[in-house]
């Protein structure tokens, strides 16, 4: 039987259980998610959230556990992988996971939210009260499954840092005066998001020395560091999931190569661990025009073949388009939807497989169900 409901005043409140658990994939965490955990942090004096992931899904455990902390700080997050086989009606596979789960709390609890109906079974073996929410998700009618099937579609289910960590980004750079600006702003526009302007462009007008001072090093650094700032921004409030970035972290290398004589392995390092989706390479077939803050067009053409290279060496695939602007977006717009398809793709999560599939993968994987290595924020 569970125990007794036990009543505590706290700040004027009554909190009906003492420890409530809710478990997840999270895989995307949306706004269901965060209901269900609201509707245990409103009932309980405290609550356990905890993240079971799969080690075939493609969203890591630890992004996940990031979301949830942000998302609701006061809950005590806790995460680990569970390989084991998803069958309900198998005593054995219930056994597998709710040892796992029972391992991963540092104190009974009293009370197991869930929308789903094994929610009652779980609360059972852990001796607690099954509290359904939103049965039949009514008042929340999304799903991971949704999610996953038509993110677009659903991208107003997900929070500012879910959707920081799922949107694409297209980035478009070029040479001095190739166009680059104005691409980026009608590709935003035909795509129906937002886009992220050059700081570099700016720090360029506001430095100490102005444009004729010698660069240094460092510049480039902070450069970066505002530039990801300014994505991260866009990233997290964009109404697509995909932001369009006038220049990024591996255009910045090309910089400091162009005015300090050498690469900068710092930089290419970033870049490297903030790769995009696509980029695409604005052509220098078009005039150049002098803004008074480009160096000329005696060197464009040598720093275009330059960023030709660099971008024929690294892993994402590019273009270089040319034309008019309604050329260039039609030229780009078919690579953006490829991209986006392949970087909007995840992988089928272990209850979507089938159950001899299941039984390999648990085979293949490590165990970890005996020690759990599983990390912990309290709230």
């Amino acid at each position: 039987m569970p125990p007794s409901r036990r009543r505590t005043n706290r700040r004027a409140s009554v909190a009906e259980f003492a420890h409530g658990l809710v478990i997840g994939k999270f895989y995307p965490l949306h706004a269901g998610h965060s209901h269900l955990i609201r509707s245990a942090l409103r009932a309980c004096d405290r609550v356990t959230v905890e993240v079971l992931g799969a080690s075939v899904e493609s969203i890591p455990l630890a992004r996940r556990e990031a979301w949830l902390r942000e998302e609701h700080p006061t809950a005590c997050v806790v995460a680990a992988l569970d390989d084991a086989p998803v069958d309900f009606e198998s005593e054995t596979a219930w056994d597998e996971h709710t040892a796992l789960i029972a391992s991963l709390l540092d104190a009974p609890v009293d009370a197991v939210f869930s929308s789903d109906s094994y929610g009652e079974e779980l609360a059972a073996r852990l001796g607690a009260t099954w509290v359904q929410v939103d049965a039949g998700r009514t008042r929340n009618p999304v799903s991971g499954t949704a999610i996953r099937a038509d993110l677009a579609g659903h991208w107003h289910e997900l929070a500012p840092a879910v959707r920081a960590s799922l949107a694409a980004r297209v980035v478009v750079l070029g040479a001095e005066s190739t166009g680059s600006t104005t691409l980026a702003d009608a590709l935003a526009e035909a795509l129906g998001t937002v886009w992220v302007p050059e700081y570099g462009r700016e720090y360029s007008g506001v430095r100490e020395g102005g444009l004729t001072a010698a660069w240094r090093s460092d510049e480039f650094d902070l450069v970066v560091d505002r530039q990801l700032g300014l994505e991260t921004s866009a990233l997290r409030t964009a109404p697509k999931p995909v932001v369009v970035c006038d220049t990024d972290v591996l255009a910045t290398a090309i910089w400091h190569e162009r005015y300090l004589g050498a690469p900068a392995p710092r930089i290419l390092e970033r870049a490297a661990a903030h790769r995009p989706a696509l980029y695409v390479l604005t052509g220098d077939e078009i005039p150049f025009v002098q803004d008074g803050m480009r160096d000329g067009e005696h060197l464009r053409h040598d720093m275009q073949d330059r960023f030709r290279e660099v971008l024929a060496a690294q892993p994402v695939p590019w273009l270089e388009v040319r034309g008019s602007v309604a050329e260039r977006v039609a030229q780009a717009l078919p690579a953006i939807e490829a991209a986006l398809a392949e970087a909007h793709a995840f992988a089928a999560p272990l209850e979507g497989r089938p159950h001899a599939e299941q039984v390999a993968l648990q085979a293949a994987a490590a165990p970890v169900h005996a020690s759990p290595q599983a990390t912990r924020s309290a709230g």
